[in-house]
């Protein structure tokens, strides 16, 4: 989906499309029943997943009252009756244990996050997380490795778009982003 379809604010996040993208296909949502997406910012992850998966149940924690504004609204323009928004921040409680989690942001309790959000997910259950700070790379992938996640896939996305200048044009290059995604053990806690 375009990121233009969005109804978007100035201080609050949204994933873009090619990071989207990206993290939609690690999710490997197919045949899942339940996301949470933590600090749904926009809604655009918890929409395009609710989009291309009808059956999928997406529970977006977001905590930011403008965001949460942006995302109900969102959600209504695209007519999205499977995503349920959680106002609040994770870690928190919620009803059923997820397929896949997805983490943009983290507000500084990456750690907490990260385990929080294994506790969530069925066994075999996907994480997948995006960066764009390094340290919070490195955080996540000695985390990850310490509770005992053996395979991490991870991707820096460079993406540029292509923008008049002057007479001519070139391409304007985006924050690169890390994809950090991972299975949840079948014996994982």
């Amino acid at each position: 989906m375009k990121d233009e379809l969005f109804l978007r604010g100035e201080k609050v996040p949204m994933t873009k499309e090619a990071v989207r993208a990206l993290a939609l296909s690690k999710l490997e949502l197919h045949g899942a029943s339940h996301l949470i997406d933590i600090g749904a910012g926009t809604g655009s992850v918890s929409i395009e997943a609710a989009l291309q998966n009808p059956a999928l149940t997406v529970t977006a924690i977001e905590r930011n009252p403008a965001a949460l504004h942006l995302l109900a609204e969102n959600c209504q323009r695209f007519e999205c009756r499977n995503i349920h928004i959680v106002e609040g921040e994770a870690p928190l409680t919620v009803d059923a244990l997820a397929d896949a989690v997805f983490m943009g942001g983290s507000g500084g309790h990456l750690c907490a996050l990260i385990d929080w959000s294994l506790r969530q997910l069925r066994p075999g259950g996907r994480l997948v997380m995006t960066f764009i700070l390094q340290e919070n790379l490195h955080c996540a992938l000695e985390h990850l490795q310490r509770v005992g996640v053996p395979a991490v896939d991870c991707q820096q996305l460079n993406v540029s778009t292509l923008t008049a200048l002057g007479t001519g044009h070139y391409f304007k290059p985006h924050n690169p982003v890390f994809v950090l995604a991972c299975h949840k053990e079948r014996h994982h806690g």
